[in-house]
């Protein structure tokens, strides 16, 4: 404590800064789409901490750096359990951050949105940049300390491009859709809560009003219909009553 009021008192200028690289730092490591929302709840905390606690007592199998995805439907809760993940493993001292699919989207929301009104096929894993974000987990794994990543700004409906700092990660996370069928990844989950089961949680998020007409529960059907193949490539399985079954591996 002496330490930091000496540097304090001698510069408080560079003091601030700190405390603000700090804060930051704590921020981009979790930082879901700017602009969106996401509502952490019992059952996302409680998940976490038991897939979590699960993970510190498989650590030993897995050596170097370590990947997890988290994929599901869209409303199911991924954004919401990843950051519930993160949380216990930064409470326990585990280093990780988080990648998130959505900001993979090849066009922002509302552009994107038109595209799939405009073209019944323009829906699906072609709307990502799965091949981008499975170089990004390569890179993680690899040991690279930064990559250039795309940042999807809801509000504005624009996409930019940020320095991403893995730090000394231990774990990445990587939550979105179709992130199971990503390569390089040392543990799958899988929440399994299909778009009717979904539709309070998007009803509370509610982006915008046309996430809950017809057009998009077409949308969401299709979704479900390649999503729900992606169950068994899953180690882990959150059921739609958030209960979690563990693979044998």
């Amino acid at each position: 404590m002496q330490f930091f009021a000496a540097i304090f008192l001698q510069t408080p200028d560079k003091f601030a800064n700190l405390i603000k690289h700090l804060s930051e730092f704590k921020n981009k490591r979790t930082k879901n789409m700017l602009g969106d929302k996401i509502i952490i709840e019992k059952q996302h905390k409680d998940a976490g901490g038991i897939i979590g606690r699960h993970i510190l007592d498989s650590m030993e199998r897995f050596q170097g750096k370590s990947t997890i995805t988290i994929s599901g439907e869209s409303g199911s809760g991924k954004s919401e359990t990843a950051t519930a993940l993160s949380e216990f493993l930064t409470k326990c001292d585990i280093p990780n951050v988080i990648l998130r699919q959505d900001d993979y989207f090849i066009y922002p929301p509302r552009t994107n949105n038109c595209m799939r009104r405009k073209d019944k096929k323009w829906r699906g894993m072609k709307e990502v940049k799965l091949d981008l974000l499975d170089a990004h987990v390569q890179a993680f794994k690899n040991g690279d300390q930064f990559i250039e990543k795309p940042v999807i700004e809801y509000d504005s409906n624009n996409i930019q491009k940020t320095n991403f700092n893995f730090f000394d990660a231990k774990f990445l996370i990587v939550e979105g859709t179709y992130t199971s069928i990503l390569s390089n990844v040392d543990r799958r989950i899988f929440i399994d809560r299909n778009f009717h089961q979904t539709l309070k949680h998007r009803q509370k998020r509610n982006r915008n009003s046309s996430e809950l007409d017809d057009f998009t529960t077409q949308v969401l059907q299709k979704e479900h219909n390649i999503i729900s193949n992606h169950r068994v490539l899953a180690d882990i399985i959150i059921n739609s009553d958030y209960s979690i079954v563990f693979k044998k591996t």
